[in-house]
């Protein structure tokens, strides 16, 4: 597996109430096989991303995804996506962010497989990518909300990747 990554700075973003679940970052092993990871830096890949991103963000239009990409960028989210061949096969959005509950951490805020591509272990590669980076970056700990109905993403976290629910998310719109 080829990786290409850049530097990742603070995020915040909202969502519906989320179950929370956090991994302690250890070594994990990588995948073999004709796969590459990379950051997405600009519109142009960030359109070869949308029609992944839009099955886990069904509400977000074309144009929305665009405006609200620029300004998480801004805000330090990180685009990855790994590809298989040429083709975009998951994404992963990312932040590094320090609180008082588990110090420096990654963030995950978006994960999705492409539902053609599932079951192919490619969420489990984005993934241990991203632990790999987590520990890289002097952090100790990814953490990521799942809303409550997605039980098949839960599953996939707490049994494949070593997850562990710790909190409920909780919003108030204002």
């Amino acid at each position: 597996m080829k990786i290409a990554g850049a530097g990742i700075q603070p995020v915040s973003s909202f969502h519906k109430i989320r179950l929370f679940v956090v991994i302690r970052v250890s070594v994990l092993h990588e995948a073999e096989g004709t796969t590459m990871i990379k950051e997405l830096t600009n519109e142009t890949e960030w359109l070869e991303g949308y029609p992944v991103m839009h099955e886990l963000r069904t509400h977000l239009d074309q144009d929305a995804y665009l405006a609200c990409l620029r300004t998480m960028r801004e805000e330090g989210y990180t685009l990855l996506a790994l590809y298989e061949q040429d083709e975009i096969a998951a994404l992963a959005g990312i932040g590094i962010l320090t609180n008082f509950y588990f110090g420096r951490h990654v963030f995950i805020y978006d994960l999705v497989t492409k539902s053609s591509m599932r079951s192919k272990g490619y969420g489990n590669e984005l993934l241990a990518h991203v632990h790999r980076y987590a520990k890289e970056s002097g952090c100790g700990i990814v953490a990521l909300g799942s809303g409550l109905a997605n039980l098949d993403a839960h599953r996939f976290y707490e049994t494949k990747m070593g997850y562990e629910k710790t909190a409920y998310s909780f919003i108030c719109r204002v």
